[in-house]
């Protein structure tokens, strides 16, 4: 797993840890629903979705034609 995806993870596993008071014995359960929220937010960025805080962008102003963007 790449580092710094990983990182993200831990990171929002112990958000959620500390969000939910603290409590051991679910350190499973906080870094599965932190990989599931981090993976879901990369995977939206790569599939080119806009992110929910910024404001989309047009596509009226690529400069790549429409042909080369679908095929990447």
């Amino acid at each position: 797993m790449n580092q710094n995806l990983e990182n993200r993870i831990r990171e929002r596993a112990y958000e959620i840890w500390t969000a939910h008071g603290c409590m051991h014995g679910q350190a499973e359960q906080h870094w599965l629903a932190a990989e599931r929220e981090v993976l879901a937010t990369s995977t939206a960025v790569l599939a080119g979705k806009p992110n929910p805080k910024k404001k989309p962008r047009s596509s009226a102003g690529s400069k790549i034609p429409r042909t080369l963007a679908m095929a990447g």
